[in-house]
C-alpha cells in the first residue's frame, strides 16, 4: 500500500510532537521517583482522568473490538465485561477512594500498609510484584502483536520478505519509539501525551463514524448480516447463523466456545463481578489512581474514565465494522478457513478511509498503542525499583540512581514482552489467557484482603500463589475448556490457598490492622477490628453504605455499557435505539450525581477532624 504525502506528513508530525514532548517534561519526572511514577501527585485528577481512558483504547483490543462487533453484532456490547470494563465503575463508586486513601506508590506497597512487615507480608510483597511483573510484560506482549499486524498492513517498507517476520519486526520498531519517550519521562510524560492522544483520537473517531454513516444505509448492513445481529438480547444461545453470508464467522463462532451465550453471560458477570470488586490490577490503571491528589480525584478521575472515550471509540469501532460487513465480505469468503478477522480493522482502514483522514486514524491508532504501551511500561519499574532494588537490595540508593534503575528496568521488561510477542500470533489468544486465566488467579485474594479481617498474608500469598500456577497449567491441563469455562477452577485453587492459609496461621498484627481500618474505612466484615479501635478513638465511624454502594454500581453499569451501545447505533442509524440509550445516559447520570457526586468525601468525618484541627488551632493563634 502506498500513501499519501499527507497522511506521512501527519503520521510524521504526531510521532515528532510525541518525543519532542517526552523529552521536554523530562527534567521534571526526574525529581525523585515519586516524580517519576507518579508525577509528584501534582497532575490534576481530569488530566489523569483523560490520561487513563486513552491508555484503555489501545491497537490491540481495538483490533479485538472491531472483530467482535463483525462477528457477533449489537450483541459484542456484554462480550467486553471479561475486561470487565465496569471495573471503572467500582473503581469510580468506591474503591478508587479506598485505595488513594493508603498514600502508597505501588500496589506492592500497599502490601505492607495492609499486612505490615512480617515474614507473611514479605512473601505476599514478593508474590504481589511476581504477578504484576507477569501482568507486565504480558499486556506488551499483547500490544506488540496488535502493534505489528496494523504497522505490517500500512507501511510499505518491508523488513523482511516473511510475512509474520515483517510484522515482528515492525513492531519492534515502533516499540522501540515508543519506550525512548516512557522511559526518559516516566509519569508525567506518560499523562501528558496521553492527553494529546486522546484528542487526536476523538476527532478520527468520529470522523469514521461519519464516514461509515454516509457510506453504508441500513438495508446494505441488513443484506450483509444474520437476522438478530443489530439486537443486543440473546436467548440461551447466541442465535447468529453465518451460514448463507460468511461461512467462517461460524467457524471462529465456535472456536470462541460462546454459542452457548446465556451461559457465557452468567459466567462473564459472575467473574466480573468479583474481579471490579477486587479493585485494580497492579498496573497502569492504580498508578493512576495512586497519582491523584485526593480520595476525592482518585474517584472523579475513575468517573472520568468511561466518559471521556466511549461513545467516540465505539463510533469508530462501529464505522470500521460496518464498512468491512457492507464492503469487504466477498473478500474474506475467499480467504476461506484461513481468514484473520483481526485483520478486518487494517483492511476497512485501507480500503475505505480517504487521504488526509487515513494519516490522522494511522497516527491516532498508532497513540492508542503508545498510549497503553506507554502505561504499561511505566508501571513495571515502580514494583521492580521501588519494591525490590530499594526495599531489599538497596533502602539507602539516591534518588538519581533510583529513577536511573527505572530507566533500566523498563528497557529490560520490553525486551521480555518483546520476545514473547515474537512467539504468539494472535491477539484474541493473549487476551483469552490474561483475562480468564490469570486474572482468576488475582481475583480471590484481592477480593478478600479489602473486606475481610482475618485474611491475613500468609492466606494472601498462598492464594495468590495457587491462583498464578493454576492460571497457567490449568489452560495446559484442559486445551479444551473455553478459557471463560476455566475460571471457576482456577478461583477455587485461589480460594483454598486463601482460606487455608489464613486460618492456618496467626492472624496478621493487630495495629496494623486497626491502622489499615482506620485510613482506608473499608465496609465488610470488620467489627472485630473496629470495636477495638473504638475503645481508643470515641466517635469512629463504621461504613454504613454498601448498600448505596450496590446501587451505584448497578447504575454505573447501565450508564456505561448504555454509552457503548449509543456509539454503535448512531452509526447504523438506528434512531428508535439511540434516543433510548440517551435517555438511559440522562437519567442514570442524574441519578449518580445525586447517589454518587455529591455524597463523595475524602475520609470519614472523625478522620477529618482529626486532619483539620491541627490546621483550625494554627489558624486561631
Amino acid at each position: 500500500m502506498t500513501l499519501h504525502q499527507i497522511d506521512w506528513l501527519i503520521i510524521a508530525g504526531y510521532i515528532a510532537a510525541t518525543l519532542a514532548l517526552g523529552f521536554w517534561i523530562a527534567k521534571r519526572a526526574s525529581a525523585s521517583l515519586r516524580s517519576y511514577f507518579l508525577g509528584g501527585n501534582e497532575i490534576p485528577w481530569y488530566l489523569l482522568g483523560v490520561s487513563n481512558a486513552s491508555g484503555m483504547f489501545d491497537i490491540s483490543g481495538t483490533m479485538w473490538l472491531v472483530y467482535l462487533l463483525f462477528i457477533y453484532g449489537l450483541k459484542s456490547i456484554w462480550i467486553p465485561w471479561l475486561w470487565p470494563v465496569f471495573n471503572q465503575i467500582f473503581l469510580m463508586v468506591f474503591l478508587s477512594v479506598w485505595l488513594r486513601r493508603s498514600g502508597v506508590m505501588t500496589g506492592a506497597e500497599w502490601i505492607k500498609f495492609r499486612f505490615g512487615d512480617g515474614r507473611g507480608a514479605h512473601l505476599a510483597h514478593i508474590i504481589v510484584v511476581v504477578f504484576a511483573i507477569v501482568n507486565v510484560i504480558g499486556f506488551l506482549a499483547y500490544g506488540f502483536v496488535g502493534v505489528g499486524k496494523f504497522a505490517g498492513t500500512f507501511l510499505p517498507w518491508h523488513l523482511s520478505a516473511d510475512p509474520a517476520m515483517n510484522t515482528n519486526l515492525w513492531g519492534l520498531v515502533i516499540t522501540a519509539i515508543t519506550t525512548v519517550y516512557v522511559v526518559k519521562g516516566g509519569m508525567y510524560s506518560v499523562v501528558f501525551t496521553e492527553v494529546l492522544q486522546a484528542a487526536l483520537k476523538t476527532v478520527a473517531c468520529i470522523w469514521v463514524g461519519i464516514i461509515a454513516m454516509q457510506r453504508v444505509t441500513p438495508e446494505m448492513l441488513a443484506a450483509v448480516t444474520p437476522a438478530g445481529w443489530n439486537s443486543p438480547w440473546f436467548g440461551k444461545t447466541l442465535d447468529l447463523d453465518w451460514s448463507r453470508i460468511l461461512p467462517a464467522a461460524n467457524t471462529s463462532i465456535a472456536k470462541d466456545g460462546w454459542s452457548m451465550f446465556s451461559a457465557f453471560f452468567v459466567m462473564m458477570l459472575f467473574k466480573g463481578m468479583l474481579q471490579s470488586a477486587a479493585g485494580p490490577a497492579p498496573n497502569y490503571d492504580m498508578q493512576r489512581v495512586l497519582s491523584t491528589k485526593s480520595p476525592r480525584d482518585a474517584a472523579r478521575m475513575s468517573g472520568l474514565v468511561s466518559l471521556v472515550l466511549m461513545v467516540p471509540r465505539y463510533m469508530l469501532i462501529a464505522g470500521l465494522a460496518v464498512l468491512a460487513l457492507a464492503f469487504f465480505s466477498p473478500q474474506l469468503n475467499a480467504m476461506g478457513s484461513s481468514v484473520d478477522f483481526e485483520l478486518i480493522l487494517p483492511f476497512a482502514m485501507k480500503n475505505f478511509i480517504p487521504t488526509g483522514l487515513l494519516g490522522l486514524l494511522i497516527a491516532a491508532l498508532l497513540a492508542a498503542f503508545m498510549a497503553t504501551y506507554s502505561a504499561t511500561v511505566n508501571a513495571a519499574p515502580a514494583y521492580i525499583v521501588n519494591d525490590i532494588y530499594k526495599r531489599y537490595i538497596d533502602p539507602n540508593a539516591d534518588q538519581r540512581t533510583l529513577v536511573r534503575m527505572s530507566y533500566a528496568t523498563s528497557i529490560i521488561v520490553v525486551i521480555i514482552g518483546t520476545g514473547i510477542g515474537f512467539f504468539v500470533g494472535s491477539v484474541s489468544a493473549i487476551v483469552a489467557w490474561i483475562l480468564s486465566a490469570l486474572y482468576a488467579g488475582y481475583a480471590a485474594a484481592n477480593l478478600l484482603k479489602w473486606y475481610w479481617w482475618r485474611f491475613n498474608a500468609y492466606g494472601y500469598f498462598w492464594g495468590m500463589l495457587g491462583g498464578i500456577a493454576g492460571s497457567g497449567l490449568v489452560p495446559e491441563l484442559l486445551p479444551s475448556v473455553t478459557p471463560i469455562f476455566a475460571f471457576p477452577i482456577i478461583l477455587a485453587i485461589s480460594l483454598a490457598g486463601c482460606i487455608i492459609g489464613s486460618l492456618a496461621t496467626a492472624p496478621d498484627d493487630e495495629a496494623v490492622l486497626m491502622n489499615f481500618y482506620d485510613k482506608v474505612r473499608p465496609w465488610g466484615f470488620w467489627s472485630p477490628i473496629h470495636d477495638k479501635l473504638a475503645l481508643v478513638r470515641p466517635g469512629l465511624e463504621a461504613n454504613h453504605d454498601f448498600w448505596r454502594d450496590m446501587f451505584n454500581v448497578a447504575i454505573g453499569i447501565v450508564w456505561q455499557t448504555a454509552q457503548v451501545a449509543l456509539g454503535i447505533y448512531l452509526v447504523i442509524r438506528d434512531w428508535n435505539a439511540v434516543t433510548i440509550c440517551a435517555g438511559l445516559i440522562i437519567v442514570t447520570s442524574a441519578v449518580l450525581k445525586f447517589t454518587w457526586y455529591d455524597k463523595l468525601r475524602d475520609y470519614p468525618s472523625d478522620v477529618a477532624a482529626r486532619v483539620d484541627a491541627p490546621v483550625a488551632a494554627s489558624a486561631a493563634a
